[in-house]
């Protein structure tokens, strides 16, 4: 019945864990689910007000725009001008898109042939690598590891590999391992995509849950980035609007045709009021992104502080509301947690064989919740 490209599917890291979820609830376990990165914190008043009101217009009824609505791209390159200092062409240069995630998913499309190679880091986001398997490329994976600070060695990726390579997708801040990357590496990939004439696609949907005075760059920062790629965002974790699905691709003006020329054959862009509500997000009062840190920050203290005390060696991220820590066996360690403690965490190993030796806890519950979870910890043998 399947095409053959099915067999090549695997089943998706979080639907799974969802079920196994779901069977533990099933037997009344009170279940502690830190897995999927989904805030839990309600999207702001004044963005759901604005929803509401471009919702009741009957001109938001209509088929929207494939490539998104001016104004929505206008607020776009406004708020990149703000808040990185890149200046970008709202016609040419942005692109609305159903959520980061749909951008992601079908990017090869438009530029890798059959055959040709996508790098990606590993462990990473599983969209790139799905992304890659439906244009019929090939994966090769960029080892991240603690040792280089969970940043790819460019350097390392054999020559043969490179001549292949029609793309690469990188991501910081970085999900899963909540890693930062410094301007310097963003240059550093820029001459490397301009000598061997790759598309680079960064996945920046974190650069704002960010801690401890710390600054998220954006790809498009870095002298050149413009000439060899595009910057995937999202209003989903910035505004809590993960099930609103909107967000946005900024960069070279080629790239984002050619994204947009995949799109318009496949969707019928995003709902109009939601884009209305976008524009209210990017340019009303900002505060509400310095309070979910301000709760994000609270959480991650709590569970370090308590997945220390318990025996694991976790270092305090400076973004993301991941939290990465070292395990033995990531499998084991989940299975353990779940079946003994009614604890969901993702195993590292879920997003890539480099992933193994560490499973991922999204703050994305409660302090109490966090407490009860550590509390059940300790009373199992990790």
């Amino acid at each position: 019945m399947y095409s053959r490209r099915m067999d090549h599917l695997p089943p998706y890291l979080f639907a799974r864990i969802d079920e196994m979820k779901e069977e533990k609830q099933r037997q009344g376990v009170d279940v502690i689910d830190f897995g999927v990165g989904d805030p839990d914190l309600p999207t702001p008043p004044h963005i759901v007000e604005a929803l509401c009101t471009a919702a009741r217009d009957p001109e938001n009824h209509h088929y929207p725009s494939y490539t998104g609505m001016l104004p929505y791209r206008e607020a776009v390159a406004d708020w990149y001008r703000t808040r990185f200092g890149v200046d970008l062409d709202a016609k040419e240069e942005t692109l609305a898109l159903i959520g980061s995630k749909e951008g992601i998913a079908h990017i090869a499309e438009a530029f890798v042939n059959p055959g040709e190679v996508v790098l990606a880091a590993d462990p990473g986001y599983p969209v790139y690598k799905t992304s890659t398997l439906f244009a019929e490329g090939k994966i090769h994976e960029m080892p991240i590891r603690a040792e280089n600070d969970f940043l790819p060695v460019l350097e390392d990726i054999p020559a043969d590999v490179v001549k292949q390579a029609k793309l690469m997708f990188i991501n910081y801040p970085n999900n899963p391992t909540a890693a930062i990357a410094p301007l310097s590496f963003f240059e550093e990939v820029v001459e490397f995509a301009r000598e061997h004439n790759i598309v680079v696609v960064h996945d920046n949907a974190y650069s704002e849950i960010t801690f401890d005075g710390y600054r998220a760059p954006s790809f498009l920062e870095a002298d050149g980035a413009m000439e060899v790629g595009v910057e995937m965002h999202s209003l989903s974790k910035t505004y809590n609007m993960t099930g609103w699905r909107i967000g946005m691709a900024c960069g070279n003006p080629e790239i984002i045709a050619g994204l947009g020329r995949v799109k318009t054959n496949i969707d019928s862009g995003a709902f109009n009021a939601i884009q209305h509500a976008a524009i209210t997000a990017l340019t009303g009062p900002q505060d509400c992104i310095a309070e979910s840190c301000a709760v994000y920050r609270e959480r991650r203290d709590v569970l370090v502080k308590g997945l220390s005390e318990i025996g694991l060696d976790v270092t305090a991220p400076k973004a993301t509301f991941y939290v990465w820590a070292p395990v033995d066996d990531s499998m084991a360690f989940s299975a353990q947690l779940l079946d003994k403690a009614g604890i969901v965490a993702t195993p590292g190993v879920g997003f890539g064989t480099n992933g193994e030796g560490f499973v991922r806890f999204a703050i994305t519950r409660s302090i109490e919740r966090i407490n009860e979870a550590v509390e059940r910890m300790r009373g199992i043998d990790l």
